[in-house]
Parts: structure tokens; sequence; C-alpha cells
């Protein structure tokens, strides 16, 4: 499914000072900015060149176009400003806060977001860097994160609120199951201890693939500490929507997930499904129009894998 942002504005539509303020951390004029698809925020999104020839990437919000994002480009730059240099990421060049507009300047990246339907090369490559992502930032050189428990917390309570009020058009195996898909998100919320920086938004939108193959993960503001294969399981879930690949046999195969406990990694997918079903019954954000249509499509693609967990006995507690 397509998550690109149809609203974005671009580098043109920003407040001449702020575009000022972001030449001034560039050191240089911008004479180009290439709006780049994909995500869910209505800021821009652009690849910028100055005159000079330096490039760069800049993100930048204000609340007129969401209440919300704003709060989150803050959090992205406090994160971004404390990755260390190992990490997989983009390097935070600077962040212009005037209180109103929030701008962040990256480094740019030379790559471009997986292909979806996932290939299988791509997808390969993609689980082998987050397995070296996971082992290089175990322990987290972040310690002041939020745990992934307390990040999810409210999500995993989805379940609950739909069990409390089932939307007439729930699946029906979702309705006949609403007990233990309750009881299977909470054992998932149980599961996420650990030391590892995760990145908590994993899907091919926050992937870039290099011309070499290099992955880099970008867009940072949910990071928090958690178990070493969140990350994994999450990009699973962006390869179950979209078809192609058997996420059964990668989850049972692949070393970070091989290990864990079913039942954890079952409780987990509960917890995410019910979160995209009850956060896709609400009205859109402002200025966000399609993320909705995006969280059904996901919970959507979780309930047959969730089923064939939970009714095949091999993904519950016993």
């Amino acid at each position: 499914m397509q998550s690109a942002m149809k609203t974005r504005i671009g580098w043109t539509d920003l407040p001449a000072g702020v575009r000022a303020m972001v030449e001034e951390l560039l050191g240089d004029r911008v004479v180009e900015a290439v709006s780049q698809p994909g995500g869910y925020s209505p800021g821009t999104a652009d690849r910028v060149r100055t005159a000079g020839g330096r490039r760069a990437f800049v993100k930048a919000v204000s609340p007129a176009q969401n209440d919300r994002s704003p709060h989150l480009h803050r959090t992205e730059a406090r994160i971004a400003a404390a990755l260390p240099p190992y990490a997989p990421t983009p390097r935070l060049l600077g962040c212009h806060d005037d209180g109103e507009w929030v701008a962040l300047v990256f480094t740019d990246v030379d790559g471009r977001h997986p292909a979806t339907p996932w290939r299988h090369e791509e997808l390969a490559g993609v689980l082998a860097a987050l397995a070296a992502m996971a082992a290089a930032l175990t322990p987290t050189p972040v310690p002041t994160l939020p745990s992934a428990a307390e990040q999810l917390g409210p999500d995993f309570a989805g379940w609950r609120r739909i069990a409390a009020d089932p939307p007439a058009d729930l699946a029906p195996w979702a309705r006949a199951h609403l007990p233990e898909l309750c009881a299977a998100a909470d054992r998932g919320l149980a599961a996420l201890s650990g030391d590892t920086l995760c990145h908590l938004d994993v899907r091919a939108d926050n992937l870039l693939v290099g011309p070499d193959g290099t992955v880099t993960v970008v867009d940072w503001p949910w990071a928090c500490r958690g178990p070493s294969w969140l990350d994994t399981v999450l990009l699973l879930v962006n390869v179950r929507l979209h078809g192609g690949h058997d996420t059964e046999a990668l989850l049972r195969d692949l070393p970070l997930t091989a290990g864990v406990d079913p039942a954890a990694l079952t409780g987990v997918l509960a917890g995410l499904a019910g979160f995209f079903l009850d956060a896709a019954r609400q009205p859109p954000p402002p200025g966000i129009p399609t993320v909705r249509a995006f969280q059904r499509a996901q919970g959507e693609a979780l309930l047959p894998w969730l089923a064939e967990r939970i009714d095949g006995g091999g993904g519950v507690a016993g």
C-alpha cells in the first residue's frame, strides 16, 4: 500500500525567515529542493542543494499543518543529536526552532526506499542490517529514552477499547476471539523488556537503500529501549502488509526471533493489530488524511497471521 503523504508542503511553502535560518545552518543559499515521497508528516521533506553544491535533507513543520508534528520534530532532534556515529542513521547538522516552526537539517543520504512488495534481495539486506543495528545499539547508547512498554502501553490496549465498543465491520474471527486477543496483547507488552535502542517505526518508507546496498534508518522520534528483536518484528509487519513472503517462516528462522517465546511474538503482533484497528476508526489527524486507511490495512493484514498462530496453538501461552 502506498504511504505517500498527499498534502505535504514543500521548501517554497516555508516562511522566508525559516528558509533563511536553514541556509544559515548550511552556510550557503539553497538553489534546489526536491520533495521526497513516503511517510505521513504534512511538513516538508526536501532534499536540498546549495549554490556551492552542498546537499542536505530538510524537514520542517508548524502547528498549522498538524498540532502534534512540531513535538515529534523536537523529540527527533533530541534523539538524533544523541545517536552515536556508528548508528546507521543520517547525521543531524542542526535544528531551527522558533516556537512555531521546527526545522531539522540532516546529512543527505544517497539512497531510495525499498521497493514494495518487497524484493527478496532487498529484504535480506534490510533484515541483516537490522540485526547488525541491534547488536551495535545494545546496550542502548541513549539510556534516557522511554522503554518500549512505556511507548506502546496505551497502543496495546486497543483490543480492550475495541471489545468495549466493537465496530460493526470487525472481522468475524477477531470478534469471536476478543478475550484471547486482549490477553495476547497483555503478554506482548510484558515481553518488551530489553536494553537495545529500538527505532519502533521500521517500515519501507523509513528506510533508504544505497547504491551499494547500505541500509540507512531514518525518522527516529519514537525511539525507545526494548528487546533486540522488536524492530525486526515491526519490519515483518510491513512485509506482511505488502505480501509475497512467508513471514511466519521468517519469524521462525531469523536469528533475532528464532529463540523468542512464540507467545511473546504473538502478543506483540496482537498488540500492534489492536492498535492499528482501533486507531483506524478514529477521525484522521489534521493534515494527515491518509493515515487511517494505512493503519486499517496493517491491522487487517495482521489478522490472518494472528489466526494462524492462535488457532494453530503455536503462538499462545500454555
